[in-house]
């Protein structure tokens, strides 16, 4: 909808302020009052990791007592993994990839809390009210969404072989190292984005937006978007390459980053005249 040519769809003012935010937010002078009523800082973007690190914690922490203790998932839990899809036991996913996924998940939310606090530099911009409630309930979901991929015996997780790690196999080495891998870029590109408003000292003296460069910046706009997509990517691998629900988690942000990277390079291209016209929105070469 977003991309349509221009004329094709009817223009719709609630649309652009669910999908855009931060820089490529129209100006407040296009925006109904009632649009900038429901403005929200940019910088709240910190509350979606509070919550999913406090949440997944918890998932983490019930899920490894099933594992190692023996214990079972608690009645409302299991109820909600069942209401999600969850299945008994039927020959289907690892519980190992669970683990390991939801791990991923949990140090993902970490990092990203971390980089909000001490490496970030939000400028004044906002997020639609909406987009807010919408990222703290995808963060909850998320980790249920991967919990619910567990193999259950009643409310018990239902282990294959001798013992957990009799289920380690290839994909989960190559999807941690695609995971740390792609987290490393992410957490580089944020801090060359957090640079660009500091001065050599690190203070950071003004908050307006210029060209980044460096690391995968040389090749497309929102190397972070990216990064992103490619830690979801990993996760895929870890589940062995097979998990359909997870592949539709993959489908959502392709598609979500690729728009935010596709409107942040338009930002780019009609902000700066000396913007580098060999790079791409989001894939590099291609995109």
């Amino acid at each position: 909808l977003q991309l349509a040519p221009a004329g094709l769809l009817p223009s719709s003012p609630l649309l652009q302020d669910l999908i855009c935010y931060g820089k490529t937010q129209r100006a407040g002078s296009e925006r109904s009052a009632l649009s900038r009523a429901f403005d929200l800082p940019k910088r709240y973007f910190s509350h979606f990791y509070i919550v999913s690190v406090i949440w997944n914690s918890f998932l983490l922490w019930c899920l490894i007592r099933c594992l190692f203790l023996g214990a079972s998932f608690p009645n409302w839990l299991y109820s909600l993994l069942r209401i999600l899809g969850a299945a008994q036991f039927q020959g289907g996913e690892l519980a190992l990839s669970a683990l390991f996924v939801l791990v991923f998940v949990w140090l993902h939310s970490l990092r990203r809390l971390f980089e909000c606090v001490h490496v970030s530099v939000f400028s004044n911009t906002m997020i639609n009210a909406m987009q807010y409630c919408f990222g703290l309930v995808y963060y909850i979901l998320v980790g249920l969404t991967v919990l619910s991929q567990v193999p259950l015996d009643g409310r018990n997780v239902y282990v294959t072989g001798s013992s957990l790690l009799m289920q380690a196999r290839w994909f989960h080495i190559l999807g941690m190292l695609m995971f740390f891998w792609s987290s490393a870029h992410h957490y580089k590109c944020h801090v060359i984005l957090s640079n660009l408003r500091k001065n050599k000292a690190g203070v950071v003296i003004h908050s307006n937006h210029r060209i980044p460069s460096g690391d995968w910046f040389e090749y497309v706009s929102s190397p972070h978007h990216l990064a992103e997509l490619m830690i979801y990517l990993s996760l895929a691998v870890t589940f062995g390459f097979r998990n359909v629900t997870w592949w539709l988690v993959v489908a959502y942000v392709l598609f979500s980053q690729a728009l935010n990277a596709l409107l942040n390079h338009r930002y780019y291209k009609s902000t700066f005249v000396s913007y580098p016209k060999h790079r791409k929105a989001f894939l590099p070469f291609l995109f």
